[in-house]
């Protein structure tokens, strides 16, 4: 669908592998694991069923509980769980309406350097994002600053050159970390900015860009609502404040996550809060779109139907 860059979300095992989760504790929503007697039992927290009295199913199982060997034997499927069930088979069958089970035979789960051999054998380009661990560091004497190199070193060891590397995290001291311990990596590590998330921190955040930028950073990537709000004089789409203070600082700006929407024509939920007045059709995310490239001068966008935004590309030459 013409992606030029590829994720991983980069976790760790028990013995302390590379892994892609979306989550360093989502197994029990995205995998087999509770349907396995022999790994279920190694879980944080093993499935316990929905009450009458209307307590929730419960379980979680994170890549830490087990090591990378035992995850290769998972098998991967749809997110999603049924928080009603009483047996395992009913928590395993929930997946939301809006997602399908139509691929969900048993997906190959995959460590982080197979799919940099994957990657790489497509000719394309990294995005991996380490992970902000769910358990406590250091875990098992696995440092923060440990799990950081560990990454970097995946792409060293494969060869692969630091400019297809867009290292990120939305921890700053990795990103830190990485600008002066691995300054090839750290000139396009990615810091994901969610402090835009309240207005307090939306405020705070635009004001720390230019020490982040003395700092060393150079990409900033907050989710795309934060780099857009509505013109109140003229009712149009306009960078907002935080897009403008990026770019006075001399900021890269890349953004997340398109294609993740609800209707447009309800608002479109998170990613479209502050031009909500003004969207009413789904054709209103290429509004949005053009004004992000445009305008706001975004470099990379994610997205989790990469056609969408291609085709914006072909049409614009870009």
């Amino acid at each position: 669908m013409g992606a030029g860059a590829i994720e991983c979300d980069v976790a760790f095992t028990k013995d302390k592998q590379l892994v892609c989760r979306h989550a360093q504790c989502d197994l029990h929503t995205t995998t087999d694991i509770l349907n396995r007697t022999d790994l279920a039992a190694k879980c944080t927290t093993p499935f316990t069923p929905a009450t009458d009295n209307g307590t929730a199913a419960e379980a979680k199982c994170c890549t830490s509980d087990i090591t990378q060997a035992e995850f290769k034997t998972l098998c991967g499927k749809m997110d999603g769980f049924n928080p009603n069930a009483t047996t395992v088979e009913e928590y395993l069958d929930g997946t939301p309406y809006f997602r399908t089970d139509l691929y969900s035979t048993c997906g190959t789960v995959l460590t982080h350097n197979e799919y940099i051999d994957l990657v790489n054998g497509w000719d394309l380009k990294f995005t991996p994002e380490l992970k902000e661990p769910e358990v406590e560091m250091p875990f098992e004497g696995y440092t923060q600053e440990q799990y950081a190199q560990d990454m970097i070193d995946a792409y060293k060891a494969a060869g692969v050159d630091p400019s297809r590397v867009w290292a990120q995290s939305f921890v700053p001291d990795d990103i830190f970390y990485w600008i002066e311990n691995e300054p090839d990596f750290g000139r396009q590590a990615v810091y994901l900015d969610e402090r835009v998330d309240t207005v307090e921190g939306y405020a705070n955040a635009t004001a720390s860009l230019p020490d982040l930028a003395a700092r060393g950073v150079q990409i900033m990537a907050p989710a795309f609502f934060a780099l857009t709000k509505v013109d109140n004089a003229t009712g149009t789409i306009v960078p907002s404040e935080y897009a403008l203070a990026a770019k006075a600082a001399g900021l890269e700006l890349v953004t997340w996550s398109f294609e993740r929407s609800g209707w447009l024509n309800e608002g479109g939920g998170y990613y479209y809060q502050y031009v909500e007045p003004v969207i009413n059709n789904d054709g209103d995310a290429y509004t949005v779109l053009d004004v992000l490239v445009q305008q706001v001068g975004i470099t990379h966008i994610f997205t989790d139907w990469p056609a969408t935004v291609t085709y914006f590309a072909s049409c614009f030459g870009l």
